[in-house]
């Protein structure tokens, strides 16, 4: 299996998210998120698991970064728990909380790794959410004043800078379908989070400048969405699809502007709003993990589509088809779309789980994560040949972690974590990695 030739300067990574690795949810002075609230309810993840210990990666943090030097990637994606700088989402920064990401920081920075943080992973703090959360204009206002400490604290030592993590999910999980945290219902009526999302990040785009931020991007989970035929009706929901998953998210940042056929969904006076939205980007981050399919909305459904599964490829564990083609595709469409608004591409997460277990060997054997890396790695590289930009790879995950309402059963990791015990095992996967990013050098 030959792997793909990269330019000189491609940024090889990995990527974590606070609550799913740090655990130490009570320690620090960190205050309670909507994350601790949901897994504190019953019935919301599976086997009723919590994020309470997680990878224990807030005690563990010197052994995990050894491993990140291990595989010779350039730049390490983790996230900062809002909740532990601003317990209360606002007012003046919790000092044990800033100490902790100042040891983390320059720990990475000592290894030779760039820190590329990402400022909000879905753990919203309980108290925002409790005046409104992402349903109110107020929290786009709060998150800037919070973007406003990091950057003021860690802009001299992060290299990398995205304000939130795929908006999408927390609208569409947290608010549409419930899901995920908060856990609401409200179906299209759950678009103004969108919109409050997208200011945030304008506005934390913004105050990061000030503070002397540079190479400030996005993280936004993209799909390419597949009608389940060719005729109109379908193709229309496709449109409709592609608006909601896509274009919501992409269209005002890189274009300045919303879908036509969501703006009666969008808050009053959103129009005023996009010049703030649209700032300029150093890199438009893609997460890709796999297409959607749709149809037509059958009769009784109150939304302008039916999702239908995608068939005919491997599964993982996770329940994503693999598609390695649909990420050539979904970049080549960008570049399309957007063309010369669209800045350099870093393919901000791309994994998978399956179910890895530590063999009689003491090793942990996955070669399907290996075939899905490489496969997906063609894939860039293809759309690299074909013009797309695309400047870095940030593989997700680095290791096993807390799978938000699924708990600990799925694993993306490159290293295997027990959870009874907390060792980290590297896997197969992480020792290919670590030779294809040192080859690529």
């Amino acid at each position: 299996m030959q792997n793909p030739i990269f330019p000189p300067g491609f940024l090889w990574g990995v990527s974590t998210s606070a609550f799913q690795i740090e655990g130490a949810t009570s320690e620090g002075g960190r205050g309670p998120s909507i994350w601790d609230t949901f897994t504190a309810t019953e019935g919301k993840i599976a086997r009723g698991e919590q994020a309470n210990v997680a990878a224990d990666h807030y005690h563990r943090y010197p052994e995990d970064i050894a491993l990140m030097a291990e595989l010779g990637v350039g730049a390490y994606r983790m996230s900062i728990a809002w909740p532990r700088i601003q317990p209360e989402g606002k007012g003046a920064p919790n000092p044990e909380g800033l100490g902790f990401y100042d040891k983390l920081i320059d720990a990475v920075c000592e290894a030779g790794i760039a820190p590329a943080v990402t400022l909000y992973h879905w753990d919203t703090p309980q108290a925002i959410e409790d005046e409104g959360g992402w349903l109110s204009r107020a929290t786009a206002e709060r998150f800037a004043e919070y973007a406003q400490i990091l950057g003021d604290r860690f802009a001299d030592r992060v290299k990398l800078w995205i304000p939130l993590n795929e908006p999408m999910v927390m609208s569409i999980f947290g608010y549409a379908i419930g899901e995920y945290a908060p856990g609401k219902t409200l179906l299209l009526d759950a678009i103004p989070t969108a919109h409050h999302q997208n200011l945030a990040h304008g506005l934390a785009v913004q105050a990061l400048r000030a503070a002397g931020a540079t190479n400030i991007g996005t993280a936004n989970n993209h799909s390419p969405i597949w009608p389940s035929d060719d005729s109109a009706e379908d193709e229309k929901a496709a449109e409709w699809l592609d608006a909601l998953l896509n274009r919501l998210y992409a269209d005002p940042v890189l274009l300045g502007s919303y879908p036509e056929q969501l703006h009666e969904h969008l808050p009053t006076g959103f129009a005023d709003d996009l010049p703030v939205i649209a700032q300029p980007l150093d890199f438009y981050g893609v997460n890709y993990y796999e297409p959607q399919g749709v149809a037509k909305p059958s009769p009784g459904n109150p939304l302008p589509f039916d999702l239908r599964p995608i068939e005919g490829y491997p599964m993982t564990t996770n329940d994503s088809p693999i598609v390695p083609h649909a990420l050539r595709e979904l970049l080549l469409d960008f570049h399309r779309r957007y063309r010369d608004k669209l800045p350099p591409i870093q393919i901000t997460e791309n994994g998978c789980s399956f179910a890895d277990v530590v063999a009689e060997d003491g090793g942990v054997h996955d070669p399907e994560r290996i075939d899905f890396l490489h496969s997906h790695l063609v894939a860039v590289r293809e759309a690299m040949d074909a013009g797309v930009d695309v400047r870095g790879y940030f593989c997700w995950s680095l290791m096993d972690n807390f799978e938000w309402s699924k708990g600990y059963a799925p694993r993306f990791g490159l290293v295997h974590v027990d959870y009874e015990t907390l060792r980290r095992t590297p896997k197969d996967s992480f020792h290919w990695y670590r030779k294809l990013v040192r080859d690529e050098q």
